[in-house]
């Protein structure tokens, strides 16, 4: 590696897999420690992973703890005009996970007066978060995904959100499970890094790694090639 500053690249451990595994608050593997890998070694830096809550992701980059965080889009942040985005990278969506004995979700007016798992510090749909403003929909921000999904398996939620990759990962863990996919999706997006004012680097060189790994397809089949069902 140079001589150069280490990259610090945040991580949120409420993505869970396939975009983080983390244990005891060190990043393990997934999609954004192998992204991380590979645009390290295309520009011979070497990459420290930093664990950055949800609500703490402006305040990280600005002090510099991290030089920047992927999966992320501009209307998640209080002001995303202060920051210099990256190209966009890849698509998610934020769908539901209902009980099988729940009736089925069409849209925002199916979920009135009832119980959305939710995560916390995550902003979602504007219509969605207008909705637990007006106390239409109740928020019920769940500790993890397992709890979410524990807790909806119990009825004791009458539907959880997140995005689809990571729900479906946990199914595929979790076949037992009582629940399915609504086929109403909330909203779809696209995911960009965020890069602070302290790089170590030009923020165009990050801009042409990701971009090549991009329109190489590399991207894709790193979000194809971590299983849905990790090994036994």
């Amino acid at each position: 590696m140079s001589g150069a500053e280490a990259l610090r690249w945040g991580f949120s451990p409420a993505d869970g897999m396939p975009y983080v595994e983390v244990r005891n608050h060190q990043l393990l593997g997934g999609f954004t420690h192998r992204l991380g890998s590979r645009v390290g070694q295309r520009l011979n830096l070497e990459v420290h992973f930093v664990e950055t809550p949800n609500r703490r992701i402006e305040e990280f980059i600005q002090r510099g703890r991290i030089h920047l965080i992927c999966n992320a889009n501009p209307e998640w942040l209080a002001e995303p005009q202060r920051y210099r985005w990256s190209p966009e990278l890849y698509q998610e969506e934020d769908v539901l996970l209902l009980h099988d004995r729940q009736a089925p979700v069409a849209g925002l007016q199916d979920l009135h007066g009832k119980v959305l798992g939710t995560q916390l510090g995550y902003i979602y749909s504007l219509p969605l978060m207008e909705a637990f403003a007006r106390e239409l929909v109740t928020r019920q921000d769940v500790r993890d995904l397992d709890s979410g999904l524990n807790l909806l398996s119990r009825q004791r939620l009458d539907a959880l959100i997140d995005m689809r990759r990571p729900l479906a990962y946990k199914l595929a863990q979790r076949p037992e499970l009582p629940l399915r996919f609504s086929d109403w999706v909330i909203q779809r997006y696209n995911l960009y890094c965020i890069y602070g004012q302290h790089l170590p680097i030009s923020a165009d060189r990050l801009d042409e790694a990701l971009l090549e790994l991009r329109d190489s397809g590399a991207i894709a089949r790193m979000l194809d090639d971590i299983p849905g069902r990790p090994p036994q």
